[in-house]
């Protein structure tokens, strides 16, 4: 059975899992934040077989994800990520901490560049500044949302 394309779909989350919902396309996209730029780098990164990293590679450029560009004095090109691909920092880095919630080893600590200082956990935070989960959000239809009795909870 052929598998139904999620592309097009009218949820956002629906079609961002059309595009990196692949466990393989989300490593790469983490081994390009790292710092991977060359084919043989997520090979050897990864331990991936040659044809899936060629078919994810490719997927990945045409979604706008990943970009080749030339390499300075050769013939070959290398995978740049995108400004788009760069805008999957958060998503992935929230993926991360969910995991470090479910307990094993962390070999890494993710830290402020700046003063060598672990960065705080990522949480959504009202339009007053505190902060909320799960039970004091929902998903409201974007036209409700925009009638005159939800425009006050702006």
């Amino acid at each position: 059975m052929k598998r139904k394309s999620l592309e097009n779909d009218e949820c956002p989350l629906a079609r961002s899992l059309e595009a990196i919902g692949d466990t393989w396309s989300v490593l790469i996209v983490r081994q390009a934040l790292a710092g991977d730029r060359r084919f043989g780098e997520f090979e050897k990164s990864l331990g991936v077989a040659k044809n899936i990293l060629t078919v994810r590679l490719r997927k990945l450029v045409a979604l706008g994800v990943l970009e080749q560009v030339p390499v300075e004095g050769s013939t070959y090109q290398e995978y740049s990520l995108t400004e788009k691909g760069r805008g999957l920092f958060l998503v992935l880095m929230a993926i991360r901490q969910w995991g470090e919630g479910c307990g094993g080893d962390n070999p890494y600590v993710l830290v402020d560049k700046r003063d060598r200082k672990p960065v705080k956990p990522l949480a959504f935070h009202a339009h007053d500044g505190r902060e909320v989960g799960p039970d004091d959000m929902e998903l409201v239809p974007a036209e409700e949302f925009s009638r005159p009795e939800c425009a006050r909870r702006k």
